[in-house]
């Protein structure tokens, strides 16, 4: 098979400020990977949960250096090649493991979801997200999502490094917009808080009553993602029993094995293609979690319509989508993921579903092996 790489730039609309930091454009890798005239597209880019950190330009590397062991191969079966992959970080088997998938897809004329048997009408709405700042500029952002979509479900970036009370100004104030619109329009509209790991276990504590009282209906990675796996769920152990609002993981939870890990001590995970490796494992543990009860949120990060594309063909199984990505960008590349209200719908073509816009063909720096 021949494979490219390409480098492409994603900048935001609107910059997005979270506890560990503000992003207004990032660098991502489209994979390309072609056999028998059928082009499989794959979209990866680094990542940072606070406690590991992953470089586009290392990902690009580490890509560069298997592409030419991949030449002789063919890309199915593919568990022939998972041995290959396995040894990538998560963000750049990802960037495969997609390419692959969509060329699987494309070769078999089916897209993902329905080659799983998984049913696009069980789709819910998209959460849309909030990020850190200053109340009067969290509510006009907040109206400009309105003005884009219907948004029945938000997200609000707490964590703030300017301590709680800056978090709860925040709070009151997004709740009581939100209460607005429910009496205004008479729509359901419902809030999500996501801390990405800006509290320590007294201030989650300290903020499980503005929680409730703002009628939150889930909070994301509350507590900081920590190296050491035995405290790292020993911190939701001893939070969940006092928080009555589910506790949902993500920078703690990477693949199957953290999911296991954390079961009993949380009512969620964030499944992320980036953070998880790509798709075989993003079924694999949607499949899992839903078997032992958990809540199954599907998110992204500063995301193109590819790697979101990618993500929705497992939505069918997903309580919590957070695919917002790609709608707050100003030069997404790609084309094909549709959005039904504030509901994205897996794409009904061919494999990831997914296409490059007129005149990105060439767009970027490719390298073939």
């Amino acid at each position: 098979m021949h494979c490219r790489l390409h480098r492409f730039q994603l900048t935001k609309a609107v910059p997005l400020a979270i506890s560990r930091g503000t992003t207004a454009a990032v660098e991502h890798l489209r994979v390309e990977i072609e056999h028998d005239g059928i082009t499989g597209l794959g979209e990866t880019g680094g990542l940072d949960t606070g406690h590991r950190h992953y470089d586009t330009a290392a990902i690009a590397t580490e890509l560069e250096a298997l592409l030419p062991r991949l030449e002789p191969l063919a890309p199915e079966p593919m568990q022939a090649l998972e041995p290959l992959l396995a040894a990538l970080s998560p963000p750049a088997r990802c960037g495969l493991d997609l390419a692959l998938h969509d060329w699987w897809g494309k070769r078999l004329g089916q897209p993902l979801h329905r080659l799983w048997g998984l049913d696009p009408g069980a789709c819910v709405a998209t959460s849309v997200t909030l990020g850190l700042g200053e109340p009067a500029a969290v509510l006009a952002r907040l109206e400009r999502w309105w003005a884009q979509l219907p948004a029945t479900r938000i997200k609000l970036k707490l964590g703030s490094p300017d301590g709680l009370d800056h978090d709860r100004r925040l709070l009151e104030a997004v709740a009581a917009a939100i209460e607005r619109r429910r009496q205004s329009t008479g729509a359901p509209c419902e809030l999500q808080v996501d801390a990405n790991g800006g509290w320590d276990l007294a201030a989650a504590r300290a903020m499980v009553q503005p929680l409730q009282r703002a009628g939150v209906v889930l909070l994301e990675q509350p507590l900081a993602p920590l190296t050491d796996p035995h405290r790292d769920r020993a911190g939701f152990a001893a939070l969940k029993p006092q928080c009555p609002v589910p506790v949902v993981a993500d920078e703690s939870c990477w693949d199957l094995g953290d999911l296991l890990r954390l079961a009993a001590v949380v009512d969620g995970i964030n499944i992320k293609l980036l953070k998880c490796g790509g798709l075989a494992e993003a079924l694999l543990m949607a499949r899992t979690a839903r078997r032992l009860g958990l809540g199954v949120m599907l998110g992204c990060y500063s995301d193109g319509s590819l790697l979101n594309g990618a993500a929705a063909q497992v939505l069918p199984l997903v309580r919590w989508p957070d695919l917002d990505s790609h709608l707050n960008l100003v030069d997404d590349p790609f084309s094909g993921l549709e959005l039904l209200g504030d509901r994205l719908v897996p794409p009904g073509a061919p494999g990831l579903g997914i296409g490059l816009r007129d005149g990105e063909l060439d767009g970027g720096r490719g390298e073939r092996c």
